[in-house]
Parts: structure tokens; C-alpha cells; sequence
């Protein structure tokens, strides 16, 4: 039995070094660009700290099959496991040594990892050898050999144990079927903590080489899969031929002129984005909530400009990312922060404003890995990341982590010392599920959702702490906060999920530098989340073009349209009505369009996220 268990680690801990092989492989190979980007020593020999979490999950992912092997061996012993355990080991070095080199060849024009949108290339291989020099494809070809016979020969001389026939043991065959499964388990899922591991978990640079590095490489190619996998190279709503629908969305965004209200003092204020952790627009009293839910958000309102007809693009955190960074919606099945092969081609508000001199962070109470919020936000350049456990004793701290008034505590004594203008983004965390908020619940009613609003009542009166503290700050005069949601929530109404009340959420401008004549003001038009991107841009003079899904909500001339995505499908609102669908089947959960508009209308929402759609399937 004893041979057993070290098989099975000898092979675990061949699997560790061979990723960090893989690793140097890939540095070396890049040194050249390492050195341009100004990489040390030190921040280059952190990619291994950084991706062993998830070298540790593919490895245990890889031990799968061998575990099932060697558990049989402890009760059956025969020699031709062990050459099966062989050839599944070597067929997997030469798997992900081809999938290295691969990487290398790729990486100086796509400055990514492999992604799932490469295999649509093997149907024209000769077409994929073409753009490669004989000299690259060569050195490809032999450095793939190299590593395949290298690594196997190490394998075969010092980890691979070979399994003698012995007498069984039947409660080490018990224990073994128990806690091997369990250690992989937990090693696939990078631990006991609420949010499976993902790629954010290896990011930890602003020099997106470095991530690449760090970031397994099998990992990041089996997530990119799973995230595509529904729709394999072919758009899951392609409703009418690609001209027309791009077509009827020209139609939708098309714009008379550009006569933007300035509301806005001066052109280059700070930039503080508030998001709010699933809050509902049922949370707040002018827009159809209760009053005395959110009573701080309620005097905000008054001395700022409130778009009261503003939709969540989805119903998940990491898709607001997208869609309030770089003003790309949300779609059904995934999420464009997942992948970052997809996200590092997404123009950002971020980078808009680090190009015009604008010093960056971003602050959570939590673990930015749900997503890969965290690769999506390092990516963009945040200049610095404030994260739960970069909160110390003195933070009250939930499940989720440390509480909003913390959070924001830790922004203002930043912020204090933070050269102008800056662009500071903070993620609330308190009105996020199970809602253990350290304040004693004010509110005695919303039956189900009586937590949730409380939460609520939390992060506001820790807004209201926030702002009476940040107008003592010399650099408030000179601020623009901006207060949005993620994304809803189901309130104490129970709105059908696909209905539009469900997805309707806040979104507030408010501080000094805000005109006189504005304050107090209400944006009636229907609209987006996504919108802010170019809305904002329009108010600081900074060329907007980039973000074509984001319109400028102030500019009278702009269309009035709002979108949401759930699951299989889509909202979509026009002044005239709106209609919920099944994308996939074609059902509608809602029709409120007058039959004179119908066609129109649902022509406009169904070409709106084909052509979304197949933007994201082209990053």
C-alpha cells in the first residue's frame, strides 16, 4: 500500500514542477519583452508564488483518472495498469507541451493564452502556417520535441513508480477512496473558500506578461472551453444574416447629432465610481421603492442628477465589470471577464482616463476572484488593488469579507494622499447574500427579503458616514462620485426574474462640480448601465468613439432603448413597449408592444444581441 501513496504523489508533485517548466519555458522564450516591459528578477520569479494555486488545481484535475487507476491497483494489481498510468501521463506532456508551444507562437501577436476561438483556425491548417516563418514554426516544432522527451525521461527515471503485486488491504483501499477524491476536490476548486478559483487567482501585475506567465495554461484553456462550449464558432442567435442584423443595429444607435449637455464645472475632475452591490431600484423611494430604505441615497439625490429609467445589462457582478468598464453589455451564457483573451480586447474606461494622466485604484471588501474580477480590473491598469484580506483586525468582517463602511473608511484615508485627478473605483460587499452586515436590523418588514433591505439600510448609512467624511477632503470640490448598481436583486415585490421591474436599478452623479441648474435633476431617458462609459467621456472632452455600445445620455439625440440579458434570454424597451424572450426558443415571457410596432421592435432586440453576440464571439 505504501507504493501506492507514493505514486500517487511522486506523480502530483511531478505535475507541479512540469507547470513550473512550462512557466520557465515561457519566460525565457519572452525574455526579450520581459526585459522592455522593465520586468525584475523579482516580480518575474513571483509568477510562480502566484500560479501555484492553480497549477495545484490542474494537477489535481490531471490526477484524476490516475487516482482511479491506483485505487484498483490496491485491490487488483496488474501490470498492464501501470502502462496504461504510463501512456495516459506521456499523452498528457505532450499535450500540454504542444499546447506550450503553441503559446509561444501566439503570444507576440495575441499577447494572450490560448483560447477556445484558436480551434476554429484548424479547419484552414495551412492557411494558420502561412502566417508563421519557416524559421518560428521550425524552432516550435523542435522545442515542442525537446520538452516531450525531456519531461518524459524525467518522469520515467525519477517519479514514476511502478506497482508490485502485494496483499490488499481493504481499509487503506477504503481510506484512499475517500480522501483521494476529497483532496482533489478541494485542490480542482483551490480550497474550502465560497469562490471556486479562477484565473484572477494567478494575476498580480499591472504587466499583463507577467499574468500570462502565472496563469496555467491548461486551466485557462479548459475554463475558456467551458465558457464556450454552447455555442462552438457559431452565434446561438443568429436570427437573420450578419448584414441584416447589422443593419437594424446601425439603425438602433443612430444618432441626428452630438449637442451634449455639459453639466460638469470642468472637464477633468476626479472620479470616484461607487458600485453598489445588488441594489434594486425597489430600494429607493423615488423610483418606485419605500421610503426609508435607503434615506442617505434619498438627500444624495438632491443635490445630484438621478437617471430614474436605467437597466442592469445582467444579472451577474462580473458582467457589470464589462459593462460599466468598457460599456459592453452583458449577454445570456457568459460573461466577457472570464476570458481574458476576449476582455484585452475590450476598450475600457480605465484605460480612457490613465492616457489622460488619471492615477487608478480599486477597492473591495471581498475576494476579487469571482469571475476573474480581479484579472479584468489588474488588466485595465488599477494602478492599486485593495482587497479583503489587505484589511487588517480592525475591520469587521462577514463571510464575504470586510463590511462597506470599512471599505469605504479605507478609500477616503487613500484617497486623502492620492495625487489628482484620480479614478478611484470601490465594489460594496454588505447587500451581497447572507447579508451578516454588523448593524442591527432597522427595518421590521419585507417578509422574505427583510435581510436584503437591511443589508441595504447598511451600505446607505455607511454612504451617508462616506460622504459627511469625504466633503471635509480638500479634493471634493474637485470630485465627480458616480453611485451605480451591479446589478438588481429579487425585493420585497417579487418581480418575475424576467420581468424588466426585476432588473431596473439606480444609478446617481452627484458632487460640487456639478452645475447649480442641475442638481436635484432628474434623466428620464431609457438606458443602460453600459451607458456610463460614454457618458462620462462626452463630460470630460475624451474621445468616446471606442465604446459603439454605450451612448451619451446627454445628448437629447441620442435613441432611447433599454437592453438586459437572463439566462437563455433578453429584454428589450422601447418608449412604445417592450417584450421578454426566450433567445434560444423563442418564447415570449412578455409582450407589451402595440401590434403596429411589433415587427420593428422585435427585430431591433433580437439584431441587438446577434450583433452583440457575435462581437464577443470575434474577441
Amino acid at each position: 500500500m505504501k507504493q501506492i501513496l507514493i505514486s500517487f504523489f511522486r506523480q502530483m508533485l511531478f505535475w507541479l514542477l512540469f507547470f513550473a517548466f512550462a512557466r520557465t519555458v515561457f519566460m525565457l522564450y519572452n525574455f526579450q519583452l520581459l526585459r522592455i516591459e522593465g520586468v525584475s528578477f523579482g516580480e518575474a520569479m513571483a509568477a510562480y508564488r502566484h500560479g501555484f494555486q492553480l497549477d495545484f488545481a490542474t494537477t489535481s484535475y490531471f490526477m484524476l483518472f490516475p487516482a482511479v487507476l491506483l485505487l484498483i491497483q490496491s485491490l487488483w494489481s496488474r501490470s498492464w495498469m501501470d502502462k496504461v498510468n504510463r501512456i495516459y501521463t506521456y499523452t498528457a506532456i505532450t499535450l500540454f507541451s504542444l499546447l506550450t508551444a503553441v503559446e509561444l507562437g501566439i503570444y507576440p501577436e495575441w499577447k494572450t493564452k490560448l483560447p477556445f476561438k484558436a480551434f476554429a483556425y484548424l479547419s484552414n491548417p495551412t492557411e494558420v502556417y502561412d502566417t508563421v516563418s519557416n524559421a518560428l514554426f521550425f524552432s516550435l516544432i523542435g522545442l515542442f520535441v525537446v520538452m516531450v522527451l525531456l519531461t518524459s525521461w524525467i518522469y520515467k527515471k525519477w517519479f514514476y513508480q511502478e506497482i508490485r503485486q502485494s496483499g490488499r488491504n481493504y481499509f487503506f483501499s477504503t481510506v484512499f477512496l475517500v480522501a483521494a477524491p476529497v483532496l482533489l476536490f478541494i485542490g480542482a476548486r483551490g480550497g474550502v473558500q465560497p469562490i471556486p478559483i479562477n484565473q484572477s487567482a494567478s494575476y498580480y501585475s499591472n504587466k499583463n506578461i507577467l499574468n500570462i506567465a502565472a496563469v496555467n495554461s491548461g486551466f485557462n484553456l479548459m475554463i475558456n472551453v467551458i465558457e464556450n462550449y454552447r455555442n462552438f464558432g457559431e452565434n446561438p442567435y443568429a436570427f437573420y444574416s450578419d448584414e441584416e442584423a447589422a443593419q437594424t443595429r446601425k439603425q438602433i444607435f443612430a444618432t441626428e447629432k452630438d449637442s451634449t449637455t455639459k453639466v460638469l464645472t470642468t472637464d477633468r475632475p476626479n472620479v470616484v465610481l461607487l458600485i453598489l452591490e445588488s441594489w434594486s431600484a425597489d430600494l429607493i423611494e423615488s423610483l418606485g421603492g419605500e421610503p426609508g430604505i435607503t434615506p442617505e441615497f434619498r438627500k444624495l439625490e438632491k443635490e445630484g442628477i438621478l437617471f430614474t429609467k436605467l437597466w442592469a445589462t445582467g444579472p451577474r457582478s462580473e458582467q457589470a465589470m464589462g459593462s460599466i468598464f468598457g460599456g459592453f453589455p452583458a449577454h445570456p451564457i457568459s460573461s466577457i471577464t472570464v476570458q481574458p483573451d476576449k476582455f484585452a480586447k475590450l476598450p475600457t474606461l480605465t484605460q480612457k482616463l490613465i492616457e489622460e494622466g488619471y492615477h487608478t485604484s480599486f477597492y473591495f471588501g471581498g475576494q476579487l476572484i469571482y469571475g476573474n474580477i480581479k484579472g479584468f480590473i489588474l488588466y485595465n491598469g488599477f494602478k492599486r488593488v485593495v482587497e479583503g484580506a489587505d484589511f487588517g483586525k480592525e475591520a469587521i468582517k462577514g463571510k464575504l469579507g470586510a463590511h462597506d463602511e470599512f471599505v469605504l473608511s479605507r478609500q477616503l484615508a487613500d484617497l486623502s494622499g492620492e495625487k489628482e485627478p484620480f479614478f478611484s473605483a470601490l465594489f460594496t460587499l454588505s447587500s451581497h447574500s447572507p447579508y451578516d452586515q454588523p448593524m442591527e436590523q432597522v427595518l421590521d418588514w419585507g417578509d422574505n427579503e427583510k435581510p436584503y433591505i437591511n443589508s441595504a439600510y447598511y451600505t446607505d448609512h455607511s454612504l451617508g458616514r462616506y460622504f459627511e467624511e469625504a466633503r471635509k477632503q480638500p479634493w471634493y470640490k474637485n470630485t465627480l462620485f458616480v453611485i451605480v448598481a451591479d446589478h438588481s436583486h429579487n425585493s420585497y415585490r417579487n418581480w418575475a426574474f424576467t420581468t424588466p421591474n426585476y432588473h431596473k436599478i439606480p444609478m446617481l452623479l452627484v458632487g460640487d462640480v456639478i452645475k447649480d441648474e442641475f442638481r436635484g435633476t432628474k434623466v428620464s431617458r431609457l438606458s443602460n448601465q453600459s451607458d456610463l462609459a460614454s457618458t462620462l467621456l462626452h463630460q470630460l472632452d475624451i474621445d468616446a468613439g471606442a465604446f459603439h455600445w454605450s451612448r451619451n445620455l446627454f445628448n437629447p439625440y441620442a435613441p432611447e432603448f433599454a437592453y438586459y440579458s437572463f439566462e437563455e434570454g433578453l429584454g428589450w424597451i422601447r418608449p412604445a413597449g417592450h417584450f421578454v424572450m426566450d433567445a434560444r426558443i423563442g418564447h415570449f415571457h412578455e409582450n407589451a408592444i402595440p401590434e403596429v410596432y411589433a415587427d420593428s421592435i422585435i427585430k431591433e432586440g433580437k439584431s441587438y444581441l446577434q450583433t452583440l453576440f457575435g462581437e464577443y464571439m470575434y474577441y
